[in-house]
């Protein structure tokens, strides 16, 4: 007979609720955490921004290239850099759990693990969930955010002659997916950034305050994203080729796999750093980093050009379902 003590079927629903929720602080704003049928989350500005992702294996994550404690974390913070890229502090987080009952009840403590740090990291807790079964794992987080009384920064206020400016990284996601492709596991750094990324959560809500008249998270691509805003403010961008972030460490690692850096930062997605755009360069906060301008719609061609010119790309960005 099958010892099945140390698989999520062995330990039950309840126990494995219980196993990665109990003696888990929860901050300020929680007024009801797990244990009921629903979350209570303080809501001070009172409207509520709210985004829900999900990830699945083989698909957003693999196993054998991540740890569950780091899947975990980037199953939360591709969430909470869709709040900061409304100009909103993040409250809370809702997750749902899909995995077979094979799956081993280290995996999903170790899971909840990288979760709760990274909600740490972003002062908010996991209120509250679901846990199915399932014939492979998914992971569906609700993240939910706070204004503090201004209005979202959407994608659709852009104008001509605002300062495009990009903060956190660029390229890092997309150079650790090539190591990893390769079969390599080092420089650590970068295949880090893939196994989970590091979204500037507080940048959001300070380019906000600053005068944002639009904003993404990137993680479909530099290319790609700001073609989502130019296409919502009818406008179209010219990036500025020497003022693109390429850092020295991606040029070594393109250099050793016969690689652009500069495709990466232009295409890479997942690196969940913030695009935006403001009135004028004076106003950008720390942090952010001007690299280009919001220019006339083009009558065709490219939405985004780099040096007045088209980039032309293998891959202009992730979508799903495309062939």
């Amino acid at each position: 007979m099958e010892d099945t003590e140390d698989t999520v079927a062995g330990i039950g629903e309840f126990g494995l609720i219980d196993a990665v929720t109990i003696d888990r602080r929860q901050p300020e704003l929680t007024v009801l955490g797990p244990g009921d049928d629903a979350a209570v989350v303080l809501a001070p500005d009172g409207k509520v921004v709210a985004t829900t992702d999900v990830l699945v294996q083989n698909v957003h994550f693999r196993f054998d290239w991540s740890t569950p404690e780091q899947v975990g974390r980037k199953a939360i913070a591709v969430n909470i850099a869709d709040i900061a890229a409304m100009g909103a502090v993040p409250t809370s987080v809702l997750v749902g759990l899909a995995c077979p009952g094979t799956t081993k009840t280290d995996v999903v403590t170790e899971l909840a693990n990288g979760m709760w740090a990274e909600a740490g990291r972003a002062g908010i807790g996991l209120v509250g969930g679901d846990m199915v079964s399932a014939d492979q794992i998914v992971i569906s987080v609700t993240a939910l955010g706070d204004l503090a009384g201004r209005d979202p920064v959407t994608r659709s206020g852009a104008r001509q002659g605002d300062v495009l400016a990009v903060c956190g990284r660029l390229g890092w996601a997309a150079a650790g997916l090539a190591v990893l492709g390769r079969g390599f596991r080092s420089p650590v750094s970068v295949v880090n950034a893939q196994r989970y990324p590091e979204p500037p959560y507080a940048a959001g809500p300070a380019a906000a305050r600053a005068g944002a008249t639009a904003m993404i998270d990137i993680s479909d691509g530099l290319l790609a994203d700001v073609g989502h805003i130019a296409a919502a403010s009818g406008v179209g961008f010219d990036l500025t080729g020497e003022e693109l972030p390429v850092d020295q460490r991606l040029t070594e690692v393109a250099s050793a796999l016969g690689a652009d850096p500069l495709a990466w930062v232009l295409t890479g997605g997942e690196d969940h750093a913030l695009a935006a755009t403001f009135p004028s360069a004076d106003q950008l906060p720390e942090g952010w980093v001007p690299i280009g301008a919001a220019v006339a719609s083009p009558d065709a061609g490219p939405p985004v050009t780099v040096d007045g010119e088209p980039y032309e790309a293998e891959d202009p960005g992730w979508q799903h379902w495309r062939k």
